[in-house]
């Protein structure tokens, strides 16, 4: 093993110690037990609960605007271009969607226009003191400004060396791949998909590895599972809802693969070359973990600028409120509208009312409904299930929301503007399986707690 000076070494050591005990270790409060970063998100956001509205109004107009000056400029996503232009150049969904949440929130804060619009249990409740949007511009801050800790000194590294002599054989997928899913989970689902892509376009993955990483480990990350637990009003059971996750998601990892439609696609490269033989075994004088450690110290040791950190930190924070709050805002308004005025999701759930009544999970048909909503976003079964009154009920609608996986409003839409091999139909039928292999799991747990 390589020898390291003992600044390298404090400089993995300390911010990734620290990051896990920010964003992984719960603390008691009050409200239950809380990791630290949901606690400091939650201070300020009641600290600043009078005028957070108008903060959010402002981030969606820049978003907007940001986003027409571009409008009609190819997309490019190749990374010498300049960050602000891979915020605002996006497709011209987005900047529809963008300048549409623009509109809903300053038709909710001034109250015009349709009233379905802007009452209190639809724009307005995403867009109040202490609604969704206002915590998510907290946790957003703090999440977005400490998530280095984690991505830029070595952690990630560390985990995936360490991960891969069990990939391969449980997942189909080489060890590397624990970095994809270590970075969505940590970071963000996104991060995931566009961390498969590229490796994809350079030959480093198959069609059926990239397939199966894009939607299957691009997990919800832990600052998204904070706020769904938080909306559903369960932020005391978060250990065992994150529990459940992790347990779901490997059972759903370890059958994924091995089925329709992913296990249909094609062993090939990108480029059209076939499938070889690769080697990751560890390197002669080396334990897996020596060689773990010695990636860990060589990542940390790049990463010594203090300004990078922080210039690193802000561009997450402006790429979730720029690229999630206005999804949240528009998708969520009109679930909202199609929920309280229309039968559109009863319809689409009715389906799952005998399989939830089955699993003796109660409210079955409040539930149903909100099995398929998460499809469009992945809040939205979280926004729409607060006002259930089973406790047990909440939990499963919770846990299975961030399982779920694929929803349209962001890692779907990425998986289908990527040059992964999936189409809308795969994901269909992947959000399906999903959700019908999930819930036995999920329930079975949730009559455990309750």
């Amino acid at each position: 093993m390589k020898k390291f000076s003992s600044s390298t070494w404090l400089l993995f050591l300390l911010p990734s110690i620290l990051g896990i005990l920010l964003f992984l270790i719960p603390i008691p409060t009050a409200d239950g037990w809380k990791v630290t970063i949901a606690v400091l998100a939650g201070l300020l956001a009641d600290a600043i609960a009078s005028f957070v509205p108008w903060v959010v109004l402002a981030v969606l107009l820049i978003a907007a605007i940001g986003s027409l000056l571009f409008i009609g400029k190819k997309e490019n996503t190749s990374d010498t271009v300049p960050f602000f232009e891979k915020l605002f150049n996006v497709h011209l969904f987005w900047t529809l969607t963008r300048v549409l949440a623009a509109v809903f929130a300053i038709m909710v804060l001034f109250q015009v226009g349709p009233e379905p619009i802007w009452n209190e249990y639809t724009g307005g409740l995403l867009l109040s003191g202490d609604g969704l949007l206002s915590f998510l511009f907290t946790i957003f801050l703090f999440a977005g400004l400490f998530l280095p800790l984690l991505m830029n000194f070595g952690l990630l590294e560390f985990f995936g060396t360490m991960m891969a002599k069990i990939m391969r054989p449980l997942f189909r997928l080489p060890g590397r791949s624990s970095i994809d899913a270590l970075a969505s989970w940590v970071g963000d689902g996104t991060i995931g998909v566009l961390l498969t892509s590229k490796q994809y376009e350079d030959n480093k993955y198959t069609q059926r590895e990239a397939a199966i990483i894009g939607t299957t480990f691009s997990v919800v990350s832990i600052t998204f599972a904070i706020v769904v637990i938080e909306e559903i009003g369960l932020g005391a059971y978060f250990l065992p809802y994150y529990g459940t996750v992790i347990l779901a998601g490997v059972i759903l990892a370890l059958i994924m693969p091995r089925i329709y439609p992913l296990a249909q696609k094609k062993t090939e490269f990108m480029d059209g070359s076939p499938q070889e033989s690769v080697s990751e075994d560890v390197p002669n004088g080396h334990t897996l973990a020596s060689h773990g450690i010695e990636k860990a110290l060589e990542k940390a040791d790049r990463n010594r600028s203090v300004s990078k950190f922080f210039t690193d930190g802000m561009k997450n924070v402006l790429d979730m409120w720029i690229g999630v709050a206005p999804v949240v805002m528009a998708f969520g308004t009109i679930a909202l509208i199609l929920a309280e005025y229309t039968q559109t999701f009863v319809f689409l759930g009715a389906p799952f009312v005998p399989y939830l009544t089955l699993l003796g999970v109660p409210e079955a048909a409040e539930a149903a409904q909100l099995m398929v909503v998460g499809f469009a976003d992945m809040f939205l079964p979280a926004i729409l299930g607060a006002g259930i009154e089973s406790e047990m009920t909440r939990f499963v609608v919770a846990t299975m929301s961030v399982t779920q996986l694929i929803y349209m409003s962001e890692v779907g839409g990425l998986l289908l503007g990527s040059k992964i091999p999936v189409n809308i139909f795969d994901l269909v039928i992947v959000f399906l399986l999903r959700t019908i292999i999930a819930l036995p799991i999920v329930v079975g747990v949730a009559h455990l707690l309750f």
